[in-house]
């Protein structure tokens, strides 16, 4: 029976396998760079070298003329022999080639839609910012990744580090896809007390969990880093969190961990289904099931903040990936809402993190979330938005989330014009200027007197667009502090092909693309019936990239 199984099998992969081609290498550079071209359709590549693992991926490999140019980076491959599988058109391998530098190296970064303050990887697809964390100086940024495309498909985890949150260094790739699937999200601790295994008390290990996604199964794994990142040994006995048959289903997702001290043990918590569920383990290895809260989905946070500031009176918030969350108290294994849903930030972000163990003499919760806004016409597609600090403020409305730039971002603002007590013409006049901008930071507040509606636009794109009578900010209900307010106050981020919204110190923001209507003249202009612009800065705003 064993045999005729075999020789089944090796007859359904015959034609598979006559159909593929292959070409061999010998790694001698850096880089294989790859034609992509969106006029063919994905087919399977696969790398395959001695000594080292196989990595299957899907790719529009061009046999022609290529859209554009994507890279790996062989240096795991040097002086080894690799030999390419290509399952699609042929003539595409032959234009395969090696370099110590990727394709369009001397215009990365430069190029024409490129953000220049918010961080984009090379090439490629990203999405969920993951691991999170700040470790011996670094602050890393892991995310959602295909490298092969600028569209979604074969998630890696793709790595930069920062030394001041706004300035990012690109490393390699951190996680490639597996026979378990590919690398889905999940967050990054580190194990100061060795609980695992994988380290040391002088070395502790980086452990970042992640979920494995194939087509019908998601399962929760952990890997380990000693050398601060750089290298990943996924765990030998993956997966350690299969919760398919508890749930019947299989959105079992993004594993956010961290330490809880009063308890001395981890905590999971993962996306199941319905909501988030919390787990416990002593390990990080053998995880517990303790609990659901039903009403999230995706993308799970659960953290701690203090009231005003006060670290006498805490309360814990648990979000999931749109930004709505509720307050509550945690003992460890339940979490137990006592107030939301409630809503801080909406528009293009999404998937949003904070990151974990950054020191108690700084004492911020630092969260950076995922834009999803497109630059036409990039090798490139999604972005970070802005890094801000979450805080719990007491509102009129009750304890709320509020939402703001980090204090680093200010570094790369400096102050150009600023006005007081304009009308909206003379506002507007004043911008003109600026109208050829590609990316600068204006800060205004408002004043709403015959109007019950005014706003502000960018060549037509409403950028606010605010109802007193309707209580409604772009659509959304928002009401100031003082509910005789007629006041509105605006921190507002321009980058190429992005805007950033903070509202009131950030009570309320939102982001968008940047569309601007290329039929509308009228540039930068406040709009409503005899609006008084009572503070209007302009900022100019320096590129992060070199």
């Amino acid at each position: 029976m064993r045999r005729f199984i075999l020789l089944t099998l090796c007859c359904l992969l015959l034609p598979q396998l006559a159909d593929a081609a292959q070409r061999t290498i010998k790694i001698t550079k850096q880089y294989l760079n790859f034609p992509v071209s969106h006029r063919t359709d994905r087919a399977r590549m696969t790398f395959t070298a001695k000594g080292t693992d196989d990595l299957s991926v899907v790719i529009r490999l061009a046999p022609g003329d290529a859209d554009y140019w994507v890279f790996k980076d062989m240096t795991a491959y040097r002086g080894k022999t690799v030999t390419i599988t290509y399952e699609g058109n042929a003539d595409g391998l032959s234009k395969i080639y090696e370099s110590d530098q990727p394709a369009g190296q001397e215009e990365m970064y430069r190029e024409k839609n490129r953000p220049q303050f918010h961080f984009t990887t090379r090439r490629g697809w990203i999405n969920d910012p993951n691991g999170l964390i700040f470790y011996d100086g670094e602050y890393h940024l892991f995310y959602q990744h295909n490298p092969y495309e600028r569209e979604w498909e074969n998630m890696h985890w793709g790595h930069a580090v920062s030394r001041d949150l706004v300035h990012w260094e690109e490393l390699n790739d951190a996680l490639y896809p597996d026979e378990l699937g590919t690398m889905f999200s999940g967050s990054a601790v580190i194990d100061y007390e060795n609980t695992s295994g994988f380290g040391s008390k002088k070395n502790p290990a980086m452990v970042v969990a992640y979920t494995a996604s194939s087509a019908n199964r998601q399962v929760q794994c952990i890997a380990y880093s000693l050398d601060r990142g750089r290298t990943f040994t996924k765990y030998e006995k993956n997966p350690v969190v299969d919760s398919k048959e508890k749930w019947n289903s299989v959105d079992t997702r993004d594993p956010r961990l961290f330490w809880y001290a009063p308890g001395r043990h981890w905590v999971m918590v993962l996306n199941e289904r319905d909501g988030h569920s919390i787990y416990t383990s002593a390990d990080l290895k053998e995880w517990t099931y303790q609990s659901h809260v039903t009403g999230f989905w995706e993308c799970p946070e659960l953290i701690e903040l203090p009231v005003d500031g006060d670290k006498t009176h805490t309360k814990w918030v648990m979000y999931g990936a749109s930004g709505t969350y509720m307050i509550g108290s945690f003992d460890g294994k339940r979490f137990t809402p006592e107030g939301g849903k409630y809503c801080y930030t909406t528009g293009s972000i999404y998937a949003a993190q904070t990151i974990n163990n950054i020191p108690a003499s700084d004492g911020r919760r630092i969260q950076i979330g995922w834009g999803r806004i497109s630059h036409p016409d990039m090798p490139f597609n999604g972005m970070m938005l802005l890094p801000t600090e979450l805080t719990l403020q007491t509102t009129k409305e009750g304890i709320r989330l509020v939402n703001r730039p980090v204090k680093e971002v200010e570094t790369l603002c400096h102050p150009v014009k600023a006005w007081q007590n304009l009308t909206s013409d003379e506002a507007n006049s004043q911008l003109k200027e600026f109208y050829s901008a590609d990316r600068l930071r204006i800060r205004t507040t408002f004043k709403l007197s015959h109007a019950t509606s005014a706003g502000f636009n960018l060549f037509g794109q409403r950028i606010i667009d605010y109802d007193m009578n309707g209580n409604t900010l772009n659509g959304r209900f928002y009401s100031p502090q003082d509910p005789t307010s007629m006041e509105l106050t605006a921190d507002i981020y321009v980058d190429r092909t992005s805007i950033e919204v903070f509202i009131d110190g950030g009570l309320y923001s939102y982001s968008m693309e940047r569309r601007p209507d290329v039929n509308n003249k009228e540039g930068f202009h406040f709009w409503g019936n005899r609006i008084e612009v009572k503070s209007l800065e302009v900022f100019s705003v320096d590129s992060i990239w070199k």
